[in-house]
């Protein structure tokens, strides 16, 4: 009998963080960095709503986060799809189609990191404006909203390399991987460049979150 299957969307907590714990890497660590993601996006549309109720920049914000928490679990969703073409490409025997199935299943992976990674460098703005102009009663919400959205960034850009990486194991090396995907290559370096991002945002507001720490 098959196992019945586990989404972020059609899950509860419980029974995701359940699979999550599962050694079947399905859901994994990109399906996790999705869920970060859309616990990001969670509280910066909540931070938006106690920081405006007339409009204006408060409810562009409500309405980019609250896009962005569904995406963020379909897109989770598909990680962990491709983790698992992933997976099953690694456990077929030695030959061409073993190579053309790790290179075909990184290259999507890769991909689907990548796209999750850019989902999350876009919301850095709205998270920005909100530490500078939101409620500033919510700004612990706003630091622990930078903590969820950096861990997704940080997801995606370890998960982008580390796919990019395994092309290795159908024969190429990194320069050729770097030659044949230069826009999944940048990505990473982007990413790198948003985690930087989120540090300063979050050290120029933790003062404020947590006073007992500059006492």
């Amino acid at each position: 009998m098959d196992e019945p299957v586990v989404t972020t969307q059609g899950s509860t907590v419980e029974e995701w963080t359940r699979a999550l714990a599962e050694s079947t890497g399905s859901p994994g660590g990109g399906a996790g960095t999705g869920l970060m993601l859309a616990v990001a996006a969670s509280l910066t549309s909540m931070v938006a709503g106690y920081s405006g109720n007339d409009g204006g920049e408060p409810a562009g914000i409500r309405t980019r986060a609250r896009a962005l928490r569904q995406e963020a679990l379909r897109l989770a969703d598909d990680d962990a799809s491709a983790s698992k073409t992933f997976g099953a490409a690694f456990r077929l025997e030695p030959g061409p189609d073993r190579d053309e199935a790790i290179r075909r299943a990184s290259v999507d992976a890769a991909a689907s990191s990548a796209v999750l990674g850019e989902r999350a460098i876009a919301a850095i703005d709205d998270l920005a404006w909100l530490a500078t102009n939101g409620n500033r009663s919510l700004v612990a919400d706003v630091v622990v909203a930078c903590g969820a959205l950096r861990a997704a960034v940080a997801g995606a850009r370890t998960n982008v390399s580390f796919d990019l990486g395994s092309l290795r194991s159908a024969g190429a090396t990194l320069d050729q991987v770097r030659e044949q995907h230069p826009d999944l290559w940048a990505a990473v370096e982007k990413l790198n460049g948003a985690m930087d991002r989120i540090d300063e945002l979050t050290a120029a507001i933790d003062h404020r979150a947590a006073p007992t720490d500059a006492a």
